[in-house]
């Protein structure tokens, strides 16, 4: 094969392989798009912004409703595996909230995520979330803290509450009140990516 083949080969090769960086969404049905039709979700809004403003990443949403934390910590070793993942977007707890779980146990597992996507390489994103005040300020206070605390010691970058702005506007929900509709994706990805932009750099795509 002549030489100029070869050269080519190869620029095409790691050309490809520069533009394959991964995103990985790491959640549960508040990222998995429960009760939405496809394409609706916000992870599905930000492949979409990525695109539109040049960046060449692209999303792998893993995430699964109903999923706790235990239950991503176990899975998660497997996907970075196979991703490779450039970044972590690690939207999990809620459901360790729901089910009133202690947050020391909530800790431990997001130290556990963060530093299994580390040494594979990756960059965290931690996206907290909040419990409603009918589970008791103690609980609330100690459970919206956990995900400032683990942000502070682990020194990743930090979401404080995915539902920021309209947690409490029944408009943006299903009729199950917990999960939001496909109105308030949008405002999801705008808060979401207050976060991710930061780590995305300038590695953009040539255009």
């Amino acid at each position: 094969m002549p030489l100029r083949f070869i050269i080519t080969f190869l620029f095409v090769l790691l050309g490809g392989t520069a533009q394959a960086a991964t995103i990985l969404i790491w959640g549960d049905s508040l990222s998995a798009g429960y009760g939405l039709r496809p394409g609706e979700a916000w992870p599905d809004l930000l492949q979409t912004r990525l695109a539109d403003q040049g960046f060449p990443h692209r999303v792998v949403n893993g995430s699964v409703s109903g999923e706790t934390s235990a239950g991503g910590r176990s899975r998660l070793p497997a996907a970075l595996a196979q991703h490779e993942p450039e970044i972590v977007i690690l939207e999990l707890g809620a459901n360790d909230g729901l089910r009133g779980l202690r947050p020391a146990l909530l800790a431990d597992n997001l130290e556990a995520m963060i530093a299994a996507a580390r040494t594979a390489g990756a960059r965290v994103l931690l996206v907290g979330m909040q419990m409603p005040p009918n589970y008791g300020p103690a609980y609330t206070r100690g459970f919206a803290q956990t995900f400032i605390a683990v942000a502070e010691a682990q020194k990743v970058a930090l979401v404080p509450f995915l539902l920021d702005g309209f947690a409490d506007q029944p408009e943006h929900f299903q009729a199950d009140g917990i999960h939001p509709n496909a109105g308030a994706q949008a405002r999801m990805l705008d808060t979401v990516w207050t976060g991710l932009e930061p780590l995305l750099g300038e590695r953009r795509a040539a255009r």
